[in-house]
């Protein structure tokens, strides 16, 4: 799910990815097993049009949970992923948002998924936010900041980064299962904004396949599950 929103340059995620200050791209992304609680992840890594790809290569791997910047991109040649050329995933939407110097402005695409077995995943991608400096990593990429899976639940989150790494809000959420998902959710999206005035969106399932949608004005969604298939905007579900 995640690679068919990298490819989507209407995304900031592979192609389309905002822009750093240099006018350049570079992604981050993570991808967590539920099951045995490894990740793997990339961060800062340029011109790479699947990040969720090599940050899966990265899991599978087993070696290390994050790779950055170039070593992160010579991996990738190791995996077999080629790079994109440079300027290659630059979109005029992305040289559009960054010429705008406006509030800074990003934006992430996840997954999260419980198979039939139970068994949890989540994985996050993203380019970060418009204007950024080259070498700024996001919360996408960290572990129980905007990617997270553990035997009782799945949480991708969006929005300001540098909030979400402040309070740990995936691993926040999972640890306040104890009153149910939609309260953790409430609950750990109000500290954030108490304590750092930012403002998130999320994705989350727990054991009993409930989906928790807690979500910015501009963040579609889709699923699936055993009723069909949905998709919402901006909503709190």
């Amino acid at each position: 799910a995640v690679r068919v929103l990298e490819d989507d340059p209407e995304f900031n995620a592979g192609l389309g990815s905002a822009l750093t200050r240099d006018a350049t791209v570079e992604t981050d992304a993570a991808v967590m097993d539920g099951v045995t609680q490894r990740v793997g992840a990339v961060a800062a890594v340029p011109d790479l049009a699947t990040p969720i790809a090599l940050a899966r290569a990265v899991l599978e791997a087993g070696e290390h949970v994050i790779l950055a910047g170039a070593e992160a991109w010579r991996f990738a040649a190791d995996c077999g992923l080629t790079p994109a050329a440079p300027g290659a995933l630059v979109t005029d939407r992305a040289r559009a948002k960054l010429a705008a110097l406006g509030p800074r402005s990003g934006g992430t695409v996840g997954a999260i998924a419980r198979d039939r077995a139970g068994r949890f995943a989540a994985a996050t991608s993203t380019g970060g936010i418009s204007g950024k400096r080259c070498g700024r990593i996001g919360d996408s990429p960290i572990p129980g900041a905007g990617t997270w899976a553990d035997p009782a639940c799945a949480i991708s989150a969006t929005g300001d980064g540098e909030a979400i790494l402040r309070v740990a809000l995936a691993r926040s959420i999972s640890m306040r299962l104890d009153g149910g998902l939609e309260r953790a959710v409430r609950d750990s999206l109000a500290e954030l904004a108490r304590i750092t005035g930012g403002t998130a969106g999320v994705i989350s399932i727990d054991a009993s396949s409930r989906v928790i949608l807690q979500l910015t004005p501009e963040m579609p969604v889709a699923w699936v599950d055993d009723a069909g298939a949905g998709d919402s905007l901006g909503a709190t579900l």
